[in-house]
């Protein structure tokens, strides 16, 4: 929660949206540098692919994790498993994400590595949630 409201304040005090932009891609790769090698590497493909995928979507820290998000409300989203003290890192998608199919769906993954299948997968369900 702290990492949320240092995110929002330094949001708040930033110039135009393109420098605003920019500043939050720099934070998001930043924070992908800091990560143990095996979280690191699954953050820099997820991010390679969310911006293939949907180049709309704008890079932001999320309570101090990657996320994409469009007209400022965040669609996905990585989460490191050494931060969560998990045994794997986690690729979700937030309520704004057009991902309904029926009564129930998938909001998140369980990321152990990516293959070249996942990565097709991710960057298909990543298209849906933007239309």
């Amino acid at each position: 929660m702290k990492e949320r409201a240092q995110e929002l304040k330094a949001s708040a005090r930033r110039g135009s949206k393109a420098a605003k932009a920019a500043e939050d891609e720099a934070a998001v790769l930043a924070k992908i540098a800091e990560m143990q090698e095996s979280d690191r590497v699954t953050a820099e493909r997820i991010h390679a692919v969310v911006k293939e995928s949907a180049p709309e979507l704008a890079p932001k820290l999320w309570y101090g994790m990657p996320a994409y998000a469009l007209d400022g409300k965040v669609v996905c989203f990585f989460q490191s498993a050494e931060k969560f003290k998990s045994r794997y890192a986690t690729f979700g998608f937030s309520d704004k994400a057009n991902l309904d199919d029926g009564t129930m769906w998938p909001a998140s993954y369980a990321l152990k590595e990516l293959t070249t299948a996942d990565e097709a997968r991710i960057g298909a369900l990543v298209k849906q949630a933007v239309n």
